[in-house]
């Protein structure tokens, strides 16, 4: 199954652009849980409500069913709050989960990325315990094999809990949204997206049209442009999606990427339309949130497993 070719572009920058400012959202150094449910098992109930309650992930091997934006995932792991060259960021949220091949994506990337001058990675979102849909923020990050990386570079010491909620990421776009920000973007932020892009796995980068607009014009070209994408929001973050691992036969691949590297199909992100849109004359009514019928059926089984 692949992405649908032909998405209301509004509802894409309505959610895109939501996620971006949850990404900002301050956590909490003492987070209180979510009150149960009345009736869990109605089938109205949101699946979001569901897998947000969640704590822990499941046991059972690492396995992936359904698509990014509308599955689940057994046997995921955490990343653990630190490493040698990484720390988790908002760690209220619970979201620091994935199967082990992103886990270890990330421990590896963030070795390397000291190779290129970047001194280690500040790791956001990456899933809930067992993936599916989030309570607030992202439409993605539902299979265990998406991670937002902060655009800003780790601090030379181990972070306070309250400094990993409390602290903003940079803002790496100019306010008029054409360009980045030279006062903030580094040639070192040049080099970890492309190391990022360059590794095999990885299906594709999301990024602001502005920071994709600058990969362009100073990196002298390459195929891994090819795997960043110009995306809604993304001014403090750059989001790694890998490709369905081997083996997993449940998960759904969306669709490789257009061919050439993107570089001359930026200008729909820069028109008045996206940059400054008009409000619709009659407001959309709401999509009611998915329930656990629109996922696949072996999520129900993912929810409940101890």
């Amino acid at each position: 199954m692949t992405l649908p070719r032909l998405v209301c572009l509004s509802t894409l920058a309505a959610l895109a652009l939501a996620g971006a400012a949850r990404a900002q959202d301050r956590g909490s150094v003492n987070p209180k849980p979510l009150p149960p449910l009345a009736n869990p098992d109605a089938p109205s109930t949101p699946a979001k409500a569901l897998f947000g309650r969640v704590t822990h992930p499941s046991s059972g091997s690492p396995h992936i069913y359904g698509f990014y934006a509308k599955g689940c995932f057994s046997g995921g792991e955490a990343l653990p709050m630190d490493g040698a060259h990484w720390q988790v960021m908002r760690p209220s949220r619970n979201r620091m989960y994935g199967l082990p091949v992103m886990v270890d994506f990330l421990e590896r990337l963030s070795e390397k990325a000291t190779r290129v001058g970047w001194p280690g990675l500040l790791v956001g979102d990456m899933a809930q315990p067992r993936g599916g849909p989030m309570i607030t923020g992202h439409a993605s990050h539902q299979i265990g094999i998406d991670a937002d990386v902060w655009l800003t570079p780790m601090p030379d010491h181990r972070m306070s809990r309250a400094e990993r909620e409390e602290t903003s990421a940079t803002d790496m776009v100019r306010q008029d949204r054409l360009d980045i920000d030279p006062d903030v973007w580094t040639p070192n932020h040049l080099q970890l997206i492309k190391l990022t892009a360059e590794q095999p796995e990885v299906e594709r980068i999301f990024v602001n049209a502005a920071i994709k607009k600058a990969l362009c014009r100073e990196s002298g070209g390459g195929r891994w442009l090819s795997k960043v994408r110009p995306m809604y929001g993304h001014n403090y973050h750059y989001h790694i999606r890998l490709s369905c691992p081997a083996g997993q036969g449940d998960c759904q691949s969306q669709d490789p990427p257009p061919s050439g590297d993107g570089c001359d199909d930026l200008g729909y992100w820069f028109s008045d339309a996206v940059l400054h849109p008009k409000p619709p004359k009659v407001a959309p009514k709401p999509k009611p949130p998915m329930t656990m019928a629109a996922l696949p059926a072996a999520c129900r089984a993912v929810l409940k497993a101890p």
